[in-house]
């Protein structure tokens, strides 16, 4: 079956936007005295905003009520908007623009299925939004990833199978996502950590289409 769509996370895979929100969940942790470093910011790789929200207040033993969750995620996401206003098309990672003109010149859809609600303001500032055939709205999603409900939404606004997607992850959440919604997998970063991944690549420059397309339409 033909590969007819590639379906992309946004931070870790296009851009980085990592340690922006490293510097805001680190802020609010502090505010409400919970210890919180870089290691524990990798574990929010593909989680939600309210998701990691709760994995930071589990590590501290704090239990709030959802007016409460909510007003702390809405306040994160304040400095999180103030911190990626000076982002610009120079935070693209290499190689993106080169990958979406193959994929356009292959007559291949692109879509973004990242859990950011502040996807449209990235892609944007980044410059690439007009190279999106669909981009999912992540206030729309009732279920975050690992579940694949985000990846099959994209998928079915494209009018493409499942069988017909290549999703395109750097988190273990997120590939599990790809997995389970019955797509062609390829993993962003660490091979040793994206064993699941049917292609891994250290960076998103590295991703071969060729080599991709031949085997995945095998």
């Amino acid at each position: 079956m033909s590969i007819r769509a590639f379906i992309f996370d946004l931070d870790g895979v296009l851009t980085d936007t990592a340690e922006y929100h490293y510097q805001a969940w680190a802020a609010l942790a502090k505010q409400l005295g919970i210890a919180f470093n870089r290691q524990d910011n990798e574990q929010l790789k593909g989680v939600d905003r309210m998701g990691s929200l709760q994995f930071i207040l589990d590590k501290g033993g704090l239990q709030l009520s959802d007016n409460q969750k909510h007003a702390f995620a809405n306040q994160k996401n304040h400095h999180y908007q103030q911190l990626i206003e000076h982002m610009s098309e120079a935070d693209l990672f290499a190689g993106v623009h080169d990958l979406f003109a193959q994929l356009k010149q292959a007559d291949i859809a692109i879509g973004l299925a990242s859990a950011s609600k502040n996807a449209a303001m990235v892609i944007n500032r980044l410059g690439i939004n007009q190279a999106f055939d669909y981009v999912a709205d992540a206030a729309k999603i009732k279920q975050g990833k690992p579940h694949p409900e985000i990846f099959l939404t994209v998928a079915q606004t494209l009018g493409v199978k499942p069988a017909q997607c290549v999703g395109v992850e750097d988190s273990l959440a997120g590939l599990q996502s790809i997995i389970d919604a019955g797509m062609q997998s390829v993993g962003i970063g660490d091979a040793k950590v994206l064993q699941q991944a049917q292609w891994v690549y250290p960076h998103i420059k590295d991703l071969s289409l060729p080599r991709v397309l031949e085997q995945a339409n095998k």
